[in-house]
Parts: C-alpha cells; sequence; structure tokens
C-alpha cells in the first residue's frame, strides 16, 4: 500500500505538491473511483493515473544496447549520455534509474538500467563474482601465452596491490578475443590488455551473467523481469 501523492512522485509523473492537483482534478481513480485524498494509502494495482495503470510500480530493470559515445554518468556535463535514450518519465523516478557498473565512453554492448539499489549492490558486488564477457580488437598480434597470463589470478596491474582474479581469455583471431571477468575495475579490460602490450582499439560487452546482447540494435532497449537474476533450482 503506497501513498497517492508518493506513488506519482516516485513514478515520476510530477512532484508531490503537484500530485495534489493531479488528484484534485480526477485525474486518479482507485478502484474505479476519483480519489479525493491524496494521502489516502492504495495498493497501485487498483490505482488508474489518466484512466492508465501506474508506470512499472515494482520497478523498472533494462537491458540496453548501449552505443559508443554516450556515457553511463548523470552528469550533464561529462556528454550525452544513455539515459537520454529512456522515457522522460522513467528519468524522474525516484529512487533514480542508474546503471549497473559502467560502460566507458569507447565502450559498446550490454549495459544494465534499473531503479532497484538492491539490485544494483548484489550485481557489482564482488563476492557475487557475476561473470562479464568482453569482446576486445587489439592493435597488434596477441602474444602467445596471454590466456595463461590472464587465467593465473596473479596478474597485477599499475598501481594495484592486490592482484586481478582470474579471467577466461578466448581468442577469435589473431587480434581478436573475448575475455570473460568477475570483477568491474576502473577500465579493467583494456588496462589488462595494455599490461601485455595490448591497446585496445574496441571494446563490446557481449553478455552479463546469464544475459546476451543478441539482435538488440545499438540505442536500444528491452524490459526485463526483476527476477530475472534469481538463482536457479536445482
Amino acid at each position: 500500500m503506497r501513498r497517492l501523492d508518493q506513488l506519482l512522485a516516485n513514478l515520476g509523473y510530477c512532484s508531490r505538491r503537484e500530485a495534489r492537483a493531479w488528484i484534485a482534478a480526477g485525474r486518479v481513480t482507485v478502484r474505479g473511483e476519483a480519489a479525493d485524498d491524496f494521502g489516502l494509502k492504495a495498493d497501485p494495482a487498483d490505482v488508474r493515473i489518466d484512466g492508465q495503470p501506474p508506470d512499472h510500480p515494482d520497478g523498472l530493470l533494462l537491458l540496453l544496447h548501449k552505443p559508443v559515445g554516450l556515457v553511463c554518468s548523470h552528469d550533464r556535463r561529462e556528454g550525452p549520455n544513455v539515459y537520454g535514450l529512456l522515457p522522460p518519465r522513467w528519468l524522474q523516478r525516484n529512487p533514480q534509474v542508474t546503471s549497473v557498473g559502467r560502460l566507458d565512453k569507447d565502450t559498446s554492448g550490454l549495459l544494465l538500467l534499473t531503479d532497484q539499489s538492491e539490485l544494483v549492490h548484489r550485481l557489482t558486488a564482488p563476492k557475487h563474482k557475476v561473470p562479464k564477457t568482453y569482446r576486445a580488437t587489439v592493435h597488434a598480434d596477441l602474444p602467445p601465452g596471454l590466456a595463461a597470463v590472464f587465467a593465473s589470478g596473479t596478474l597485477r596491474l599499475p598501481d594495484e596491490s592486490a592482484p586481478c582474479a582470474p579471467a577466461e581469455l578466448s581468442v577469435l583471431g589473431p587480434r581478436e578475443a573475448e575475455l570473460t571477468l568477475t570483477e568491474g575495475r576502473y577500465h579493467q579490460v583494456r588496462r589488462m590488455f595494455a599490461s601485455q602490450g595490448c591497446e585496445v582499439l574496441t571494446l563490446h560487452r557481449v553478455r552479463f551473467g546469464r544475459l546476451t546482447i543478441a539482435d538488440l540494435p545499438p540505442g536500444q532497449w528491452r524490459e526485463l523481469p526483476l527476477d530475472c537474476f534469481a538463482p536457479v533450482a536445482g
């Protein structure tokens, strides 16, 4: 059960102050009857706003194909961001829609967006070891033995004392490979390759946990069920 003014504000329709005017104007009904109290608590399933059910009252989880050139920051000073691809109302939600981890401006691929802070923590906390797979092309032929170096669990990046966790490298060609990590350090993939003399030219995330980018076009997103990361039974 949620207060009507809080429901409208949290879902991005308007501010709590504005919600009072919406309710006074008869734009909100509960079980078919016009609401007359902005403090009324109701089940969102019983609420209609301008005749429509509330927009994703339980939360949002989106899989976005992030294009190159967009940042994952809400700070407009950093340039165009991924949130500009979403419906304007979703940008007013509280809690705020945010990315699960980040992809840098020059990296494309699978990016999760959600307003569920607990889910963000669960998917980014190192202890949960959610695997993420990146496809990289580099400026020169990959050196022999690179897979063993990345899998060793002993590789230390410059200015870091803790070694990288073991990572799996699959070589796709002389200058192309996929790297699967369970960490999310700053620019980790690029820095791992650079530590072995390989400059990354392009980087694309193809998998996050069990999810893949599939045939989703750049700049497009699809909705996911909030429980899609629930443990698999058995």
